[in-house]
């Protein structure tokens, strides 16, 4: 699906704020029938009256994305509400901190199955149908930080990197079936948990200027989309750093639970964890 998404029937996953809720009122806005999917019902329901107020048309499907099952059904909510679905963009997301001193494994587990799991969820619910209809449009919200493992963010970063892969190979296994993927990797956006931070976020963007480009690259059927440029080669470059000259720069963390700087999201719908 290349071109104007008015008229067209479209999921977004972590609506209830941040990118997520942005993207999902451009496209209302645009003539798109949007359905809101997060764990927030007041946040959810809110939105969905502001598109309304405006003329747009928004339905919504309570959800935790990490599980198959809530996924499936607000996927299947949606389409029994609006009709077949033309456009996925699996965009919740949240970003903790890696930690050593003990190890967080229950934290980091999280991360992988809201992050990887929760967009494999998203996509495959609605997969089938577009195959049959040989048409859709898959589209997840990685991140820059899936090109370099940084330290104190380790499991993000492995969560965002599993992303790109898998849909690097679910791209090419579905050439010449109707159904496109795209891959989009932010860099730093500017949201509630962005606010906290104590440390410079270089190229920090908007939230109306990312959900813009985002969703003028979904319209172009853009494969991988990496923004901003800039921040972008700056992090693949960092690849060739040595060690001690990248924790020079990004920071020293302890990984003890009580030194961490916070990176946690207040629940797990909405916007995009910086790199």
């Amino acid at each position: 699906m290349v071109g104007s998404l008015a008229g067209r029937n479209a999921v977004v996953t972590g609506a209830s704020s941040g990118i997520g809720r942005e993207l999902a009122r451009r496209l209302a806005a645009g003539g798109t029938r949007v359905g809101l999917v997060a764990r927030r019902a007041a946040e959810l329901h809110e939105l969905r009256e502001q598109i309304a107020a405006r003329g747009g048309t928004a339905v919504v499907a309570v959800a935790d994305v990490a599980d198959r099952t809530q996924a499936e059904l607000a996927v299947a909510s949606i389409r029994s509400q609006l009709g077949p679905i033309d456009l996925v963009i699996a965009n919740a997301g949240i970003g903790r901190s890696t930690e050593v001193d003990p190890p967080n494994v229950t934290e980091i587990e999280d991360t992988i199955r809201v992050n990887l799991l929760g967009v494999i969820y998203t996509l495959s619910a609605a997969l089938p149908e577009m195959l049959a209809r040989k048409s859709g449009h898959l589209v997840a919200i990685s991140s820059l930080a899936a090109y370099r493992g940084l330290p104190g963010k380790s499991a993000y970063c492995a969560s965002k990197a599993a992303v790109n892969v898998f849909l690097d190979g679910l791209r090419v296994q579905l050439r010449g079936t109707g159904v496109r993927v795209t891959t989009v990797c932010p860099g730093f956006v500017r949201t509630a948990m962005t606010a906290g931070f104590d440390f410079p976020l270089p190229q920090l963007m908007e939230v109306e200027e990312a959900a813009a480009r985002i969703l003028a690259a979904i319209e172009r059927g853009t494969k991988v989309y990496n923004f901003p440029l800039g921040l972008h080669l700056l992090v693949r470059l960092s690849r060739w750093l040595p060690d001690w000259l990248l924790q020079r720069l990004v920071g020293e963390p302890t990984g003890r639970r009580g030194d961490r700087h916070r990176r946690d999201k207040t629940a797990r719908p909405g916007g995009v964890t910086p790199p």
